[in-house]
């Protein structure tokens, strides 16, 4: 929808005031016998656990998948490919990149996840085409992949909800293999879905909507949280009871394959565990796919690119099991102090000195090791960084940082992160030494990184289903606000901004911006803000009426709508259901007659997306549609 700027919307005195109304908490008590389906639908890698609400303790993570020749896997590749496809008659009339399908394409055969050649085309990341505010890394190429798209007539949302309905069905199919189709049948199942912290609101609202035509949404409730809260949740519940103090930080670094998650939490109650956030979530991209291409680069440099490109055409199996080692050893379990050297198998490639190549084996020092990490794991040192200085900012005490993730099981990175949180400098020389020099010398950060960091996001969705939300208070990420009308001010507003208003009789201005929440406020989950609005409607107008939700991502926001600004969603309002007795009957002078509803719109902001409705003097009169752009 093309929501424009509201202009009909007044106050007496042209300003919207924002406030929060405070309502009690009515939720009722969680049903029992449910079956919790967390899913982590992750950039490179995609995980799914389940438990039953009765035990919750027995969470199941599913391992088995198909083409995995039976090799157990804590997650599958988030990868996907189409094949066998007939030709569409005529090309897609949009960008595979930007709208739907029409969904009239022929009959395809679908791949995913394990089922797939080395050498095999398939699409890669396709999670991160969901949000074009976030930037792509080096490796995934938007014209490769809208080729690929365009090949089998499928747009981004098309291909997330293919492979999410791969991911549906074959969980499905592993409850009724663990429980019993009758079971499973006759148990209300939830699926718990998780998105990326910092995502914009569009992008997670898309891929709720994919997980709805996958079928998660369809028959059984369905539920967003960002990864970082899921393993907060997982891995603060697992520190209890003996390692938590109330007013305790954590930093909570969800490092995957792609992108790197942080979000920080304080506690706030132990029994039961209750926290809110401390500080504004960040990511970025330097997950440990870099590592991978930066591994590449290596062994390309190194034995030459005709010899890599012929071994990566001819021997892709010999590539596949250099990389393998990297991926499962290195990656995870370099060590600069036990390992002088590493040996990467490239079976079948012959000896060469000079190039390192020795009986089949790549001999890479610990320095050339730590050169392909050096680069990645120093932004990953910087966000965590920004985190914790966030919280020093304003006083608040760091105890932990939280490694979670695929990434998150590196031991270097585990260590680099002690060594730059720990490094605690000398205290300064004072004649006679005090308690609280001592004090501060021994302060460090304690780096944490709690067994099934790699399931610790899936884990913690299955819990959030079960017991609910732990947090309290959440942190607005961007300013939101909406544009108005008022009266023009000669000292305030520009003259060639104003025009006359036939209703009102008198000079405005529009696009004027209220912000009613401001970046990094913080938001409790019962308290939604409040979206005050005066509308005007003449007899015989339609009573269906929208607004444009704004927002803006830099640390001050302006006085009036601009280029910096971002159309969040448009919100259309139905006020058909509100009373007509609440209405008020005004008239012009020049004996127009017109009708004025004061009314409100609340906003929450819940873990990973917002929700709307309308009321009228403190009544609820239904809820609001929000059409994300």
């Amino acid at each position: 929808m093309n929501g424009t700027t509201t202009t009909n919307g007044y106050t007496t005195n042209g300003v919207h005031p924002a406030h929060a109304d405070i309502n009690d908490a009515n939720d009722a008590a969680p049903p029992q016998d449910r079956l919790i389906v967390g899913v982590d639908f992750g950039t490179t890698y995609s995980g799914v656990a389940a438990a039953y609400s009765a035990t919750p303790d027995d969470i199941d993570i599913i391992k088995t998948w198909p083409g995995g020749n039976g090799i157990t896997s804590d997650k599958v590749p988030t990868e996907i490919a189409y094949f066998d496809a007939a030709p569409p008659t005529e090309p897609s009339p949009v960008s595979p990149l930007e709208g739907p399908s029409d969904g009239s394409t022929a009959a395809k055969t679908i791949r995913w996840g394990f089922q797939f050649k080395p050498e095999e085309s398939r699409l890669r990341c396709i999670k991160l085409f969901l949000d074009r505010n976030q930037k792509l890394p080096h490796f995934v190429s938007p014209l490769d992949t809208a080729a690929q798209l365009r090949k089998c007539d499928k747009t981004v949302m098309d291909a997330v909800s293919d492979y999410l309905t791969k991911i549906y069905e074959h969980t499905m199919e592993t409850l009724n293999r663990r429980y019993g189709e009758s079971f499973v049948s006759t148990t209300k199942i939830e699926f718990v879905l998780t998105v990326p912290a910092v995502w914009s609101d569009a992008a997670k609202n898309a891929t709720l909507q994919a997980a709805e035509r996958a079928g998660m949404g369809s028959r059984h409730e369905l539920k967003l949280i960002s990864e970082p809260e899921a393993a907060a949740v997982y891995t603060l519940k697992n520190i209890q009871p003996s390692g938590l103090k109330i007013g305790d930080n954590f930093v909570v670094c969800d490092a995957g394959g792609g992108t790197v998650d942080l979000i920080a939490y304080k506690v706030t109650q132990l029994n039961p565990l209750r926290v809110e956030e401390s500080a504004v979530g960040t990511g970025g991209l330097c997950g440990s796919a870099f590592l991978n291409y930066r591994f590449e680069d290596h062994v390309r440099e190194r034995i030459g690119a005709e010899r890599y490109d012929n071994m990566r055409e001819r021997k892709p199996k010999t590539w596949q099991m250099g990389l393998r080692y990297f991926e499962e050893f290195v990656k995870r379990n370099f060590n600069e102090e036990e390992h002088s050297e590493v040996n990467v198998p490239f079976p079948g490639l012959p000896d060469d000195e000079e190039a390192g190549l020795d009986s089949g084996f790549l001999i890479m020092s610990a320095q050339q090791v730590k050169d392909i990490f050096e680069p990645v794991i120093r932004q990953v040192l910087e966000l965590v960084d920004g985190q914790v200085q966030a919280i020093k900012s304003k006083d608040g005490v760091v105890s932990g940082i939280v490694l979670v993730g695929g990434f998150g099981q590196s031991n270097y990175l585990y260590t680099r992160l002690k060594q730059h949180f720990n490094s605690v400098p000398p205290p300064p020389y004072t004649e006679q030494p005090t308690h609280a020099v001592a004090a501060a010398a021994q302060h460090s950060v304690e780096v944490l990184q709690p067994m099934h960091a790699w399931t610790a996001v899936v884990r913690g969705a299955v819990l959030r289903g079960i017991e609910g939300s732990v947090v309290d208070k959440r942190r607005s990420r961007w300013h939101y606000g909406t544009s108005y009308a008022t009266v023009f001010d000669e000292k305030k507003h520009p003259v060639e901004d104003r025009y006359w208003s036939p209703l009102w009789e008198r000079w405005m201005v529009s696009d004027r911006m209220q912000w009613h929440i401001a970046k990094g406020t913080p938001i409790s989950a019962d308290q939604p803000i409040s979206f005050h609005y005066t509308r005007n409607f003449r007899p015989g107008q339609s009573l269906i009426v929208e607004d444009d939700l704004i927002g803006c991502e830099t640390e001050t926001a302006p006085d009036a709508f601009g280029k910096a600004l971002v159309k969040v969603c448009t919100l259309t309002t139905d006020l058909n259901s509100v009373p007509r007795s609440l209405f008020t009957r005004l008239t012009t002078t020049k004996g127009i007659e017109f009708d004025n509803l004061d009314f409100e719109l609340h906003m929450k902001i819940e873990s990973a997306n917002l929700v709307f409705e309308l009321r009228v003097d403190g009544v609820k009169y239904g809820s609001v549609q929000a059409d994300f752009h």
